[in-house]
């Protein structure tokens, strides 16, 4: 393995670099499907994904009214993750990232700029680490997973944000109740501020049609004062959020083609102040609402299926914590962090499925500011991005 992908240490939550070639030599061994078994038991299985993607950002305009240089870059990605049943009810798992120590939000590392600009940082790191117990309708885990929440999208969690507490998960009829208490990951390697999460889900069939609506809650609440605040932008690691998330997704058949439609609606009720010592929180202290969009016509399970969509988001400033949310959309921010809220646009996508868990995704960002960056700033950010994705899942 390349050296700068061997420099987490197991005191910072970082593998050795035998548990780095280890896994990565079981998953490129094994066969192309998910959670491959390893052992005659079917106790321990294999599971993971690879990215190669082209990015080329162009035509964005910095809140000063200067424009950002254009650029291209080659950027891969690779999860692999073990899971070990030691019986019928309880597992454990855990899972490696590409990424820098630094995001939280991405597992991403750039191999080529073609503008020549540096390239960033080629960590590794456990994103996941946990003990799971299910019986029945009931789930909960303990450690480090993904947040536990469905979510149709990544428009409020990135589905890269893994926080470390606890999940649950109960299913009854047709109701789905999810709940969590966690701290926020700030980087890879750090922890700030404490979430707690309750959803509940309810899904039905109506005419053909799949229904699935969703209710949620979400409070963040920020431990001021912490070192690791330092890695988020806007202030997020010093502002608490009180998020409301409610969703409706349809599905259904069109031109004998799965569709699937999404509404998303998000409200920030913890209310801040004109007179809020933070300048940015006093500015933007009443745009706490944002909605997104969607429809997917198609999917990609098969060789030559393809799949078309359309999303249109409207992010006020405050309606998500923008150190947590997708970082897809939008540029701004810095080598580590996005800030994608304060925005409106479109995201335009096609796909077509190559067979083996194999896919090709191409998506078009097109977006704007809401409003002024800050109360000095002259212009309206904005920007277009154009990305071709190779994804393999094993």
């Amino acid at each position: 393995m390349p050296k700068a992908l061997c420099k987490a240490q197991p005191g910072n939550f970082g593998p050795p670099c035998f548990i780095c070639a280890g896994l990565v030599s079981a998953l490129l061994s094994a066969p192309g499907w998910a959670a491959t078994p390893l052992d005659d038991a079917g106790k321990l299985s294999a599971y993971g994904d690879f990215r190669a993607r082209v990015e080329s950002d162009w035509d964005s305009r910095n809140s000063d009214g200067s424009m950002r240089d254009d650029r291209t870059r080659l950027r891969v990605r690779f999860r692999a993750g073990l899971t070990y049943k030691a019986n019928d009810n309880i597992s454990f798992g855990a899972r490696l990232r590409t990424g820098s120590d630094d995001n939280q939000q991405s597992a991403h590392i750039t191999l080529v700029d073609f503008d020549g600009n540096p390239t960033g940082d080629a960590d590794v790191n456990f994103d996941k680490w946990y003990v799971e117990y299910r019986a029945g309708d009931f789930s909960t885990w303990l450690g480090r997973n993904s947040v536990p929440m469905w979510k149709p999208d990544e428009l409020v969690f990135d589905d890269d944000i893994t926080p470390a507490g606890l999940g649950l998960r109960y299913k009854l009829s047709n109701f789905t109740f999810n709940a969590g208490y966690f701290t926020n990951p700030a980087g890879m390697r750090k922890f700030s501020g404490n979430s707690a999460l309750a959803q509940v889900t309810f899904d039905a069939i109506s005419g053909g049609t799949q229904w699935v609506f969703a209710a949620a809650a979400i409070n963040i609440d920020a431990d001021r004062g912490n070192s690791a605040n330092r890695l988020y932008l806007d202030g997020n690691g010093e502002r608490d959020y009180t998020l409301w998330v409610g969703n409706v997704q349809a599905s259904l058949s069109a031109f004998n083609r799965p569709l699937k439609l999404n509404l998303d609606l998000f409200h920030n009720s913890h209310g801040y102040s004109a007179s809020d010592p933070d300048p940015f929180t006093a500015f933007h202290r009443d745009e706490t609402d944002g909605y997104v969009l969607s429809a997917r016509l198609g999917d990609t399970k098969k060789a030559g299926r393809w799949l078309f969509g359309y999303f249109y988001a409207y992010i006020e400033q405050f309606a998500v914590n923008n150190s947590l949310t997708q970082d897809d959309w939008v540029r701004w921010g810095n080598a580590t962090q996005v800030r994608a809220s304060n925005f409106k646009g479109s995201e335009f996508r096609a796909a077509v499925g190559l067979g083996n868990n194999m896919d090709l995704v191409a998506r078009l960002y097109l977006v704007k500011a809401i409003k002024l960056r800050t109360a000095s700033a002259t212009a309206l950010e904005d920007g277009k991005r154009f990305r071709i994705d190779f994804n393999w899942k094993f």
